[in-house]
Protein backbone atom coordinates (compact mmCIF):
# COMPACT_ATOMS: atom_id res chain seq x y z
CA UNK A 1 0.00 0.00 0.00
CA UNK A 2 1.46 3.36 -1.28
CA UNK A 3 0.46 6.40 1.00
CA UNK A 4 1.73 10.12 1.47
CA UNK A 5 1.01 10.38 5.08
CA UNK A 6 1.19 7.97 8.16
CA UNK A 7 -1.32 9.62 10.65
CA UNK A 8 -1.02 8.22 14.45
CA UNK A 9 -3.76 10.41 15.43
CA UNK A 10 -7.51 9.28 14.77
CA UNK A 11 -9.50 10.84 11.45
CA UNK A 12 -11.98 11.45 14.47
CA UNK A 13 -9.63 13.79 15.86
CA UNK A 14 -9.71 16.10 12.68
CA UNK A 15 -13.50 15.53 11.91
CA UNK A 16 -14.37 16.80 15.27
CA UNK A 17 -13.02 20.17 14.95
CA UNK A 18 -13.66 20.39 10.73
CA UNK A 19 -9.73 20.44 9.82
CA UNK A 20 -9.16 17.87 7.65
CA UNK A 21 -5.45 16.89 5.47
CA UNK A 22 -5.30 18.75 1.70
CA UNK A 23 -7.59 16.02 -0.50
CA UNK A 24 -4.96 15.30 -2.64
CA UNK A 25 -2.64 13.54 -0.05
CA UNK A 26 -3.18 10.18 0.08
CA UNK A 27 -3.44 9.47 4.46
CA UNK A 28 -3.87 6.67 6.13
CA UNK A 29 -4.84 6.28 9.94
CA UNK A 30 -3.49 4.29 12.21
CA UNK A 31 -2.57 3.48 15.73
CA UNK A 32 0.85 2.95 17.13
CA UNK A 33 0.23 -0.92 17.26
CA UNK A 34 -0.96 -1.51 14.12
CA UNK A 35 0.69 -4.70 12.38
CA UNK A 36 0.89 -2.52 9.40
CA UNK A 37 2.49 0.46 10.83
CA UNK A 38 6.29 -0.46 9.56
CA UNK A 39 5.15 -1.38 6.11
CA UNK A 40 3.48 1.95 5.91
CA UNK A 41 6.47 3.63 6.98
CA UNK A 42 8.60 2.42 4.68
CA UNK A 43 5.98 3.96 1.82
CA UNK A 44 4.91 7.30 3.55
CA UNK A 45 6.86 10.15 3.12
CA UNK A 46 5.38 11.99 6.26
CA UNK A 47 4.34 11.09 9.55
CA UNK A 48 1.95 13.16 11.91
CA UNK A 49 1.88 12.30 15.43
CA UNK A 50 -0.05 13.55 18.43
CA UNK A 51 2.26 14.92 21.06
CA UNK A 52 0.73 12.94 24.17
CA UNK A 53 1.67 9.04 23.76
CA UNK A 54 3.85 5.71 24.20
CA UNK A 55 7.75 6.29 22.96
CA UNK A 56 8.16 5.58 18.82
CA UNK A 57 10.41 3.21 18.94
CA UNK A 58 13.60 4.88 17.08
CA UNK A 59 13.66 1.35 14.63
CA UNK A 60 10.33 2.36 13.10
CA UNK A 61 12.27 5.16 11.24
CA UNK A 62 15.16 3.08 9.60
CA UNK A 63 15.00 2.63 6.26
CA UNK A 64 12.28 5.26 5.59
CA UNK A 65 11.80 8.11 2.80
CA UNK A 66 10.23 10.05 5.29
CA UNK A 67 10.26 14.20 4.63
CA UNK A 68 9.01 15.29 8.17
CA UNK A 69 7.87 14.23 10.81
CA UNK A 70 5.17 16.51 12.01
CA UNK A 71 3.58 16.29 15.78
CA UNK A 72 0.38 18.17 16.79
CA UNK A 73 0.89 19.97 19.38
CA UNK A 74 4.51 21.26 20.87
CA UNK A 75 5.97 17.75 23.25
CA UNK A 76 8.83 16.08 21.39
CA UNK A 77 9.42 13.50 24.18
CA UNK A 78 8.01 10.85 22.17
CA UNK A 79 10.66 10.75 19.58
CA UNK A 80 14.36 9.46 19.77
CA UNK A 81 16.36 12.84 19.13
CA UNK A 82 19.60 11.36 18.37
CA UNK A 83 18.10 8.44 15.89
CA UNK A 84 16.35 11.16 13.41
CA UNK A 85 19.09 13.51 13.76
CA UNK A 86 20.91 10.97 12.45
CA UNK A 87 18.67 9.86 9.71
CA UNK A 88 18.14 13.43 8.74
CA UNK A 89 14.51 13.01 9.22
CA UNK A 90 13.56 17.00 9.64
CA UNK A 91 11.06 17.54 12.95
CA UNK A 92 8.56 20.17 13.18
CA UNK A 93 5.96 20.86 15.95
CA UNK A 94 3.78 23.76 16.90
CA UNK A 95 4.74 25.59 19.33
CA UNK A 96 2.19 27.98 21.70
CA UNK A 97 -0.70 26.40 20.24
CA UNK A 98 -1.48 25.24 23.76
CA UNK A 99 -0.96 28.45 25.19
CA UNK A 100 -4.48 29.97 26.16
CA UNK A 101 -5.52 27.13 27.59
CA UNK A 102 -2.93 25.92 29.04
CA UNK A 103 -2.79 29.49 30.70
CA UNK A 104 -6.80 29.21 31.28
CA UNK A 105 -6.02 25.98 33.27
CA UNK A 106 -3.11 27.16 35.41
CA UNK A 107 -5.46 30.62 36.71
CA UNK A 108 -8.58 28.41 37.07
CA UNK A 109 -6.72 25.72 38.99
CA UNK A 110 -5.12 28.07 41.15
CA UNK A 111 -8.61 29.98 41.69
CA UNK A 112 -9.94 26.64 42.78
CA UNK A 113 -7.45 25.32 45.16
CA UNK A 114 -6.70 28.53 46.67
CA UNK A 115 -10.58 29.17 47.64
CA UNK A 116 -10.97 25.82 47.86
CA UNK A 117 -14.11 25.72 45.76
CA UNK A 118 -13.77 21.74 45.28
CA UNK A 119 -13.42 21.21 48.47
CA UNK A 120 -16.41 22.79 49.29
CA UNK A 121 -18.55 21.19 47.06
CA UNK A 122 -17.85 17.60 48.33
CA UNK A 123 -18.62 18.91 51.59
CA UNK A 124 -22.05 20.35 51.02
CA UNK A 125 -22.96 16.81 49.15
CA UNK A 126 -21.67 15.72 52.55
CA UNK A 127 -23.76 18.01 54.57
CA UNK A 128 -21.54 19.64 56.29
CA UNK A 129 -22.57 22.86 54.76
CA UNK A 130 -22.72 25.20 58.12
CA UNK A 131 -19.69 23.95 59.51
CA UNK A 132 -17.75 23.75 56.35
CA UNK A 133 -18.52 27.23 55.89
CA UNK A 134 -17.56 28.42 59.42
CA UNK A 135 -14.37 26.61 58.06
CA UNK A 136 -13.51 28.58 55.29
CA UNK A 137 -14.20 32.03 56.60
CA UNK A 138 -12.10 31.31 59.63
CA UNK A 139 -9.37 30.23 57.67
CA UNK A 140 -9.43 33.68 55.97
CA UNK A 141 -8.57 32.01 52.36
CA UNK A 142 -6.65 34.40 49.42
CA UNK A 143 -7.89 35.21 46.25
CA UNK A 144 -5.13 35.68 43.28
CA UNK A 145 -5.47 39.74 43.80
CA UNK A 146 -1.61 40.59 44.81
CA UNK A 147 -0.19 36.85 45.54
CA UNK A 148 3.20 35.69 44.12
CA UNK A 149 3.19 33.31 41.19
CA UNK A 150 6.39 31.58 40.20
CA UNK A 151 6.31 30.61 36.95
CA UNK A 152 9.55 27.80 35.89
CA UNK A 153 10.00 28.17 32.38
CA UNK A 154 9.59 31.00 30.86
CA UNK A 155 8.67 30.00 27.28
CA UNK A 156 6.16 30.68 25.22
CA UNK A 157 3.20 29.04 27.26
CA UNK A 158 5.28 30.09 30.82
CA UNK A 159 4.52 33.48 29.13
CA UNK A 160 1.37 32.99 28.24
CA UNK A 161 0.67 31.93 31.91
CA UNK A 162 2.31 34.82 33.58
CA UNK A 163 0.51 37.24 31.16
CA UNK A 164 -2.99 35.76 32.54
CA UNK A 165 -1.82 35.67 36.45
CA UNK A 166 -1.04 39.08 36.00
CA UNK A 167 -4.14 40.34 33.93
CA UNK A 168 -5.73 39.05 37.31
CA UNK A 169 -3.50 41.06 39.13
CA UNK A 170 -0.78 38.69 40.44
CA UNK A 171 2.84 39.76 41.06
CA UNK A 172 4.92 37.50 38.58
CA UNK A 173 8.05 35.64 39.24
CA UNK A 174 10.04 33.50 36.96
CA UNK A 175 13.16 31.58 36.84
CA UNK A 176 14.78 30.46 33.81
CA UNK A 177 18.00 31.39 32.51
CA UNK A 178 17.16 32.05 29.03
CA UNK A 179 13.94 33.67 28.68
CA UNK A 180 11.68 33.38 25.90
CA UNK A 181 11.11 37.10 25.66
CA UNK A 182 12.90 39.13 27.89
CA UNK A 183 11.18 42.22 27.11
CA UNK A 184 7.62 40.80 27.31
CA UNK A 185 8.71 40.03 30.88
CA UNK A 186 9.67 43.05 31.75
CA UNK A 187 6.36 44.46 30.93
CA UNK A 188 4.78 42.31 33.29
CA UNK A 189 7.45 43.49 35.61
CA UNK A 190 8.37 40.17 36.39
CA UNK A 191 11.04 39.60 38.47
CA UNK A 192 13.69 36.71 37.85
CA UNK A 193 14.65 35.00 40.64
CA UNK A 194 16.86 31.71 41.63
CA UNK A 195 14.89 28.21 41.63
CA UNK A 196 15.36 28.21 45.13
CA UNK A 197 14.16 31.99 45.91
CA UNK A 198 11.29 31.53 43.84
CA UNK A 199 9.97 28.22 45.57
CA UNK A 200 10.43 29.48 48.99
CA UNK A 201 8.58 33.52 48.48
CA UNK A 202 5.92 31.95 45.43
CA UNK A 203 2.20 31.64 46.60
CA UNK A 204 1.56 29.48 43.30
CA UNK A 205 4.38 27.84 41.88
CA UNK A 206 3.23 26.59 37.90
CA UNK A 207 6.00 24.26 35.90
CA UNK A 208 6.14 25.06 32.30
CA UNK A 209 9.75 23.27 31.64
CA UNK A 210 10.15 20.11 29.06
CA UNK A 211 11.06 16.91 30.43
CA UNK A 212 14.53 16.45 29.98
CA UNK A 213 17.55 15.10 31.67
CA UNK A 214 17.92 18.42 33.56
CA UNK A 215 13.94 18.55 34.56
CA UNK A 216 13.51 15.15 35.23
CA UNK A 217 12.63 15.24 39.29
CA UNK A 218 12.72 18.84 39.09
CA UNK A 219 10.62 19.02 41.94
CA UNK A 220 11.44 16.55 44.89
CA UNK A 221 10.82 15.92 48.57
CA UNK A 222 13.65 18.90 49.18
CA UNK A 223 12.25 21.54 46.99
CA UNK A 224 8.73 20.44 48.33
CA UNK A 225 9.99 21.28 51.48
CA UNK A 226 11.15 24.45 50.66
CA UNK A 227 8.61 26.08 49.01
CA UNK A 228 6.49 28.65 51.28
CA UNK A 229 4.17 27.04 53.69
CA UNK A 230 0.24 26.61 52.59
CA UNK A 231 1.53 27.25 48.70
CA UNK A 232 -0.18 26.29 45.56
CA UNK A 233 1.67 23.71 42.87
CA UNK A 234 0.07 23.81 39.24
CA UNK A 235 1.71 20.73 37.26
CA UNK A 236 0.99 20.87 33.53
CA UNK A 237 4.41 20.02 32.31
CA UNK A 238 5.46 16.80 31.66
CA UNK A 239 5.02 13.55 34.32
CA UNK A 240 8.25 12.73 35.66
CA UNK A 241 8.92 16.33 36.83
CA UNK A 242 7.42 16.13 40.26
CA UNK A 243 8.33 13.39 42.34
CA UNK A 244 4.54 12.33 43.10
CA UNK A 245 5.23 10.48 46.45
CA UNK A 246 7.10 13.60 48.06
CA UNK A 247 4.18 15.42 46.99
CA UNK A 248 1.61 13.45 48.28
CA UNK A 249 3.94 13.12 51.58
CA UNK A 250 3.81 17.13 51.97
CA UNK A 251 0.06 17.25 51.21
CA UNK A 252 -0.53 14.62 54.06
CA UNK A 253 0.98 16.71 56.45
CA UNK A 254 -0.70 20.24 55.33
CA UNK A 255 2.89 21.51 54.14
CA UNK A 256 1.44 22.51 50.60
CA UNK A 257 -1.70 23.79 50.82
CA UNK A 258 -3.37 22.38 47.05
CA UNK A 259 -1.75 20.59 43.83
CA UNK A 260 -3.34 20.52 40.52
CA UNK A 261 -2.02 17.63 38.59
CA UNK A 262 -2.78 17.06 34.60
CA UNK A 263 0.21 14.73 33.86
CA UNK A 264 1.63 12.18 35.63
CA UNK A 265 4.83 10.16 35.48
CA UNK A 266 2.89 7.04 33.92
CA UNK A 267 -0.34 7.74 32.28
CA UNK A 268 -2.44 6.33 32.84
CA UNK A 269 -1.78 6.56 36.66
CA UNK A 270 -0.70 3.17 37.78
CA UNK A 271 -3.17 1.43 40.75
CA UNK A 272 -1.72 2.40 44.21
CA UNK A 273 -0.71 5.73 42.73
CA UNK A 274 0.32 7.95 46.28
CA UNK A 275 -1.68 10.88 45.13
CA UNK A 276 -4.56 9.05 44.53
CA UNK A 277 -4.03 6.78 47.66
CA UNK A 278 -4.71 9.85 49.66
CA UNK A 279 -7.49 10.51 52.06
CA UNK A 280 -9.33 13.31 54.22
CA UNK A 281 -8.15 16.67 53.88
CA UNK A 282 -5.06 15.50 52.01
CA UNK A 283 -7.08 14.69 48.77
CA UNK A 284 -9.24 17.27 48.90
CA UNK A 285 -6.48 19.91 48.29
CA UNK A 286 -5.94 17.76 45.23
CA UNK A 287 -7.55 18.40 41.78
CA UNK A 288 -6.37 16.13 39.31
CA UNK A 289 -7.19 16.18 34.91
CA UNK A 290 -6.39 13.74 32.66
CA UNK A 291 -3.61 15.89 30.29
CA UNK A 292 -5.88 18.23 28.95
CA UNK A 293 -4.57 21.43 30.55
CA UNK A 294 -3.91 22.32 26.94
CA UNK A 295 -6.76 21.03 25.05
CA UNK A 296 -9.77 23.04 24.07
CA UNK A 297 -11.56 22.83 20.81
CA UNK A 298 -10.05 26.41 20.06
CA UNK A 299 -6.60 25.20 20.48
CA UNK A 300 -7.19 21.57 18.91
CA UNK A 301 -8.67 23.47 16.14
CA UNK A 302 -5.37 25.23 15.52
CA UNK A 303 -2.96 22.44 16.49
CA UNK A 304 -4.18 20.43 13.38
CA UNK A 305 -4.60 23.37 11.67
CA UNK A 306 -1.01 24.58 11.65
CA UNK A 307 0.04 20.49 11.73
CA UNK A 308 -1.35 19.76 7.99
CA UNK A 309 -0.62 23.19 6.64
CA UNK A 310 3.15 22.26 7.31
CA UNK A 311 2.47 18.79 5.60
CA UNK A 312 1.08 20.86 2.52
CA UNK A 313 4.25 23.00 2.43
CA UNK A 314 6.88 20.48 2.56
CA UNK A 315 5.19 17.65 -0.04
CA UNK A 316 3.00 19.54 -1.96
CA UNK A 317 4.64 22.99 -1.95
CA UNK A 318 8.66 21.18 -1.60
CA UNK A 319 9.02 24.06 0.87
CA UNK A 320 10.75 23.65 4.55
CA UNK A 321 9.32 22.81 7.13
CA UNK A 322 7.86 25.41 9.66
CA UNK A 323 8.96 25.15 13.52
CA UNK A 324 11.41 22.66 12.79
CA UNK A 325 12.70 21.33 15.88
CA UNK A 326 15.36 19.05 14.92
Amino acid sequence: MTIDVLCLRPLADFERVGVLPPPSLHVAYRSLNDADVPALMKSARALVIPAVGPPIPAALFEGTALKLVQVTGAGLDRLDQAALKRLGIPVANVPGGSNGAVAEYAVTTASLLLRRFAWADAEIRGGNYAAYRARLLAANVAGLDGLLVGVVGLGIIGLAVAQRFHAMGCRICYFDPAPRDPQAAQALEAQSLSFDELLKTADVVTLHVPLLPATQGLIGDRQLADMKPGAVLIQASRGGIVDEAALAKHLETGHIGGAAIDVYASEPPVPGHPLLALRGDAARRLVFTPHIAGVTRQATTFLCRSAWRNVQRVLLENELPLDRAY
